[in-house]
């Protein structure tokens, strides 16, 4: 579940496991960059065992 939200006049996108995820993983633009350039380094990660 994708969700938009504003922190300190700067765009966020939050991301829900589900509607009542108390904890959800939000970032910004800076971070959403990072995240985009390092892909195949996080999904390498997140399939090891």
């Amino acid at each position: 579940m994708i969700e938009y939200g504003e922190f300190k006049g700067n765009k966020m996108i939050i991301i829900k496991r589900n509607e009542e995820d108390k904890f959800p993983f939000q970032f910004g633009k800076n971070k959403a960059k990072l995240i985009v350039e390092n892909y195949e380094a996080i999904k390498t990660f997140a399939e090891e065992e």
